[in-house]
């Protein structure tokens, strides 16, 4: 199975991919997400500001109940209310995006998602995945379990990153 994705979106203009896997399976053994990017979408991240411009990229389902809102960045619709995000020109500045996912990690998360594999960039997106448990370690030492005002920018924040911190 191999099918070509072509992009026209404020962000890339006749930019390519490839899906080489089904939607949702054969994830690197070391990547194991909590939250699919439908579920995040669903929940509020990124101040209901992302992907608002990439509808035809991703399956309509993601969008039915997604929190969005394409003139700003709201932090009332995040999952937890409260601002947990950097500016884009930070991410930028910290060499953290990736010339083909010019929006980020849940740009990267939500197109390997759909299927698309990139040997290099997988391995280096999944180490940076990885790294956010010594948030929840964190948030386990120093909130007790179910505790979600404890913490709420730091939840946000993994809740960015694909792990349930309301499960925290």
């Amino acid at each position: 199975m191999k099918k070509t994705i072509i992009i026209n979106d404020k962000m890339q203009k006749k930019f390519r991919y490839y899906l080489t896997e089904p939607a949702g399976k054969n994830f690197h053994p070391a990547f194991k997400p909590e939250l699919t990017p439908k579920k995040m979408l669903e929940l509020g991240v990124f101040g209901g500001k992302y992907m608002t411009d990439c509808r035809n990229e991703f399956p309509e389902s993601w969008y039915k109940k997604a929190k969005l809102c394409p003139e700003r960045h709201d932090p009332k619709l995040n999952y937890f209310g409260i601002n947990a995000s950097q500016p884009l020109s930070v991410w930028r500045k910290k060499g953290w995006i990736y010339k083909n996912d010019p929006r980020g990690w849940f740009q990267w998360y939500c197109r390997y998602y759909m299927g698309r594999r990139l040997t290099e960039e997988d391995e280096r997106q999944i180490k940076r995945w990885k790294a956010i448990k010594r948030h929840i370690a964190q948030i386990k030492k120093n909130c007790k379990k179910g505790d979600t005002v404890c913490r709420p920018k730091q939840r946000q924040a993994i809740l960015h990153w694909a792990y349930d911190s309301r499960k925290l």
